[in-house]
């Protein structure tokens, strides 16, 4: 029997993305989602562009019986795991919800791997768990800091779980990457971004202005010690993003214990450039207006990515031309997403 990489969330934005990846590198997939938040639809788009089909299995994590019977059917021999909520506003008015998805949906994963003995897994955290730190890049020796919202928390709760988990059996082999800020679409323009009612981040916000869907974008803060005083972040192709799970997936192989790699580009983009970079993209206008800086947000923050490249041997190869070309040929070819 064949072996299999289970994929949790993999019908989302980045979990589609890295499951082309996979079938495209050989491995054969299998998917649980809850579809919260995703579209079945992304997996027909997985096939058409691959010529390869993830099993799909409908599904939370939460579900221990569920899992259990996933890892006694198949050969499981590591975990990809993406599922979770990940809207920052939302987290602050429902962080009940955020904690019990994120972290208790990650405590019923790990005990049914303990359980299986499947002891290979790469976790999906993010940047938010260095808080707000005083110097930039950010490596991954920077001490993690106090997350302005609970969705960062549930990240740094599971790790600090998977922290534990190597310390008390050394057969866990865990990669947790942090990653900066995702965009762009695979070039095909057949998956990409599609969140649900208005988006939380910035790309897909700026996209919905430009196919007329929403009317203008709030700029938040102007005032900000940067060179044109809007906030700058690293913004990393999602196709190198899923890129740097496959070569995570394949270093923890070779490894056991926990090893954590920022996945960022290494620079930074302010807003208002950002904004400038998608209107010579799509050719459209984009309206925004200047609004009141948001609680919680930083001047800058952008990774320090020379560990993946050095332990890897991964560093992003797409630009920002790249990035926005490749939103606006998806948006423009979906523009209600994959509803459309």
């Amino acid at each position: 029997m064949s072996k299999q990489i289970l994929i949790t969330g993999g019908a989302g934005y980045i979990g589609s993305h890295t499951t082309v990846s996979l079938l495209e590198a050989g491995h054969e997939v299998v998917i649980i989602d809850n579809l919260s938040n995703s579209s079945i639809e992304s997996i027909n788009r997985i096939q058409l562009i691959t010529g390869k089909s993830p099993i799909f299995i409908e599904g939370d994590i939460r579900d221990t019986d569920l899992l259990d019977r996933i890892f006694t059917k198949f050969n499981i021999e590591a975990v990809l795991h993406f599922a979770g909520l990940k809207a920052v506003g939302e987290s602050v008015e429902d962080p009940i919800k955020y904690y019990s998805n994120n972290v208790c949906g990650s405590l019923s994963l790990f005990q049914a791997m303990a359980k299986a003995d499947v002891f290979r897994l790469v976790f999906s955290s993010s940047a938010t768990v260095y808080g707000e730190p005083d110097n930039m890049p950010i490596s991954e020796d920077f001490l993690t800091g106090t997350p302005t919202n609970p969705y960062g928390k549930t990240k740094l709760v599971v790790e600090q779980i998977i922290a534990d988990l190597v310390q008390a059996d050394r057969r866990w082999s865990i990669a947790s990457l942090r990653y900066f800020n995702p965009v762009g679409a695979h070039p095909s323009g057949l998956i990409g971004e599609d969140p649900q009612g208005i988006p939380n981040n910035l790309l897909p916000y700026i996209s919905r202005v430009a196919i007329g869907e929403l009317a203008e974008l709030s700029v938040f803060g102007n005032d900000y010690a940067t060179p044109d005083g809007t906030g700058i972040r690293d913004y990393i192709h999602v196709v190198d993003l899923a890129k740097g799970h496959l070569k995570s997936l394949h270093a923890i192989f070779h490894k056991t214990g926990m090893y954590i790699w920022n996945l960022g580009t290494g620079k930074g983009y302010s807003v208002l450039e950002m904004i400038a970079a998608f209107e010579k993209a799509s050719g459209k206008s984009i309206a925004y207006r200047i609004a009141p800086r948001r609680a919680g947000d930083i001047a800058e923050c952008w990774a320090n990515p020379s560990k993946a490249a050095e332990e890897l041997l991964w560093e992003a190869e797409l630009g920002l031309d790249d990035m926005m070309i490749d939103t606006w040929r998806w948006q423009s070819s979906n523009p209600q997403g994959y509803d459309s």
